[in-house]
């Protein structure tokens, strides 16, 4: 079952209804749970909780098979967003499964299809899930020059102690634009689109934006025909709008192109002085 990744308001009634009729309640963290329940006003004190978590997922689903198999019904919740995507949930639906019974889908938040929906990322090629990558230094840099490669929009995520990092790494994109989703559906929830290399000057810029939970979206990599073209499109809306030098900046700033190029673009669309 999905459970809001922020905003208490992202649940469903199937939900909330399904979770008074469970027998046996499995979750990451059994304590975080018992305490968003009591937001929506379900008390199940009396029912089984089971922790199940990334540690223990083949022992737990052992215990989750018994109860399925004495006719018990069982939910299954995450501490935020939807189970088995990045949350713990993956193995225990695969051993449930195994063992011949239903798995059902409660859908509802998740922070991968919530940025993806607002990122603008043209979907024509799909998109690749990744994951949180690695805690390494060297492996993460290997997995993002693997990521720079890879032609299709990527989605990714990372907790606030290691965004520095990899912010930092991502400048193996250089120009590539990034959609970054920071503490989404929360109060200071901010979504912003820029070059993959802007983006550890972007965090440094204000130490509150290294804070919070982090979604991010590498955008499908354009043919340079496709790229220049885009670019032009928005240096011809900012030319008609700003000075020559700050069209010019934000073009690059939000293309991704480069900025000497379009500056030369610029001074071939500014009409002729002939002296009148």
């Amino acid at each position: 079952m999905a459970t809001p990744i922020g905003n208490l308001a992202d649940i469903s009634l199937r939900s909330l209804y399904l979770l008074q009729l469970a027998d046996v309640l499995a979750c990451e963290d059994t304590r975080h749970s018992q305490m968003l329940l009591r937001q929506y006003g379900v008390d199940k004190t009396g029912s089984l909780w089971l922790a199940v978590h990334q540690h223990n997922e083949a022992s737990a689903a052992e215990q989750v098979i018994v109860h399925l198999q004495q006719g018990k019904r069982v939910v299954y919740l995450s501490d935020a967003g939807t189970p088995g995507v990045s949350d713990p949930g993956a193995r225990l639906v695969a051993l449930v499964r195994q063992a011949g019974f239903r798995t059902m889908p409660l859908p509802g938040a998740s922070s991968v299809t919530a940025l993806l929906s607002v990122s603008g990322c043209v979907q024509d090629s799909g998109f690749v899930f990744v994951g949180f990558l690695s805690a390494k230094a060297t492996e993460r840099q290997n997995q993002l020059r693997q990521m720079a490669a890879e032609p299709r929009a990527q989605v990714f995520l990372e907790a606030p102690h290691r965004i520095e990092a990899l912010a930092k790494d991502l400048a193996v994109c250089s120009d590539r634009l990034l959609t970054v989703g920071r503490e989404l559906t929360k109060q200071f929830e901010e979504v912003t689109s820029l070059p993959a290399q802007s983006f550890h000057p972007w965090l440094q810029a204000d130490s509150q934006r290294s804070k919070g939970e982090f979604a991010l979206v590498l955008h499908a990599l354009l043919p340079q025909p496709d790229r220049l073209l885009h670019a032009e499109r928005i240096l011809d809306l900012l030319l008609s709008e700003l000075p020559v030098k700050t069209a010019v900046r934000l073009a690059a700033d939000i293309s991704g192109a480069p900025r000497n190029a379009l500056y030369a673009l610029a001074l071939q669309k500014q009409p002729v002085n002939d002296g009148e």
